[in-house]
């Protein structure tokens, strides 16, 4: 297995979040931040001027090699933050079947489930496990 960091969710706030740990961890000048305007470009959905600017990924390490990695959840798609879906524990997977094969074990009777799908930064997908627990999958390999 690649890696797993954590993935927090956020509603407008995460830049200011995310400045804040750079500087409380002292990894400020390692804040890797890509905005929603940069995802529209890839096919993402339409977008309102305010939300251009907005987080769509940052990364940020913290101690030990971890990872904290995050975005802005958008009001126009529906988006809600709610205790369960602000923390999310992501896993990088080296391969597109041990994504697979970790996403079949961890949606299993879970809920709010995405599937596994291709998106401009590799494969990827998304869900809550039987106990409420939010799982991303990623993984770099291309589709053969």
């Amino acid at each position: 297995m690649g890696g797993v960091s954590t993935y927090l969710n956020f509603m407008g706030d995460a830049e200011e979040a995310f400045t804040f740990y750079g500087k409380l961890f002292g990894s400020d000048n390692e804040l890797q931040i890509v905005r929603m305007s940069e995802m529209s470009a890839h096919g993402g959905p339409d977008l309102t001027d305010s939300e251009k600017g907005l987080v769509a990924h940052a990364v940020l390490p913290i101690l030990g090699g971890h990872v904290l990695m995050g975005s802005d959840m958008l009001e126009s798609m529906g988006h809600q933050l709610r205790k369960g879906n602000n923390v999310t524990i992501n896993m990088d997977f080296d391969t597109r079947a041990e994504a697979d094969r970790f996403y079949a074990e961890l949606s299993a009777g879970g809920s709010d489930s995405t599937g596994m799908q291709d998106m401009p930064w590799g494969y990827w997908g998304c869900t809550e496990d039987k106990y409420g627990i939010r799982w991303m999958f990623n993984c770099q390999e291309q589709k053969s």
